[in-house]
C-alpha cells in the first residue's frame, strides 16, 4: 500500500483524471459554476457591513447625519 504512495510520479499519472473529467463535456459547465460562484462572493462582500463602507456605500448617510446634528453655539 505505501509502495503506490511513495512511487507516485505525478508528471506520468496525471493524466488520469481527464479520464473521469472529459473537458468537451465538463468546461463551460465548470467554468459558469465559478464564474456563479466568483459573482455570489462578491455580491456577499458587498452586503458585509465593513466593505459596505470601503465601497462608498455608507457615503451618502454621513453628509445627511451631519447636517443633522445641531450645531453648538460659539462662545
Amino acid at each position: 500500500m505505501f509502495q503506490d504512495v511513495f512511487n507516485y510520479k505525478p508528471k506520468e499519472q496525471d493524466y488520469r483524471i481527464w479520464l473521469v473529467v472529459n473537458p468537451a463535456t465538463w468546461l463551460i459547465p465548470i467554468l459558469c459554476s465559478v464564474f456563479v460562484l466568483a459573482i455570489l462572493i462578491h455580491a456577499l462582500l458587498f452586503t458585509v457591513s465593513p466593505y459596505n463602507g470601503y465601497w462608498g456605500g455608507d457615503a451618502a448617510a454621513a453628509p445627511a447625519a451631519e447636517a443633522a446634528a445641531p450645531a453648538a453655539p460659539a462662545e
